[in-house]
């Protein structure tokens, strides 16, 4: 059973990069929460890929901060949430003629926003 947990949170840890991945390019996903919970599954069942995704040059330094006192800097706080702005406005703009998908867009940008600006800042 062990053997069998180990595997599948690797598994969920993979697919949670991927889907970081894509977060980078699509505004819809998020990237950050992806790559924490990538982390806290390897954490569980990876030492080896836990620490190869702690020396990430992208995202390392960042989970690193998360894991040591799951906090965020306040300067990365203001540029994530000004990502966030940035690519949803251009989805909205992108989005003219859709007016439900545009009102759809701004719900979701609002609860991510909020959602970010909850965590803790150091």
């Amino acid at each position: 059973m062990q053997y069998l947990k180990r595997y599948l949170l690797i598994c969920i840890a993979f697919i949670c990069i991927l889907l970081g991945i894509i977060g980078i390019v699509l505004p819809l996903l998020p990237t950050t929460p992806f790559f924490i919970l990538a982390l806290a599954c390897f954490a569980r069942s990876s030492q080896r890929f836990h620490q190869q995704l702690l020396n990430s040059p992208y995202v390392g330094p960042i989970l690193a901060d998360w894991e040591a006192d799951k906090r965020i800097d306040k300067q990365r706080k203001k540029q994530i949430m000004l990502m966030i702005v940035c690519s949803f406005a251009v989805s909205i703009w992108l989005l003219q003629a859709q007016f439900h998908l545009q009102l759809l867009l701004i719900v979701i940008m609002f609860i991510l926003l909020f959602c970010i600006k909850r965590i803790a800042e150091k």
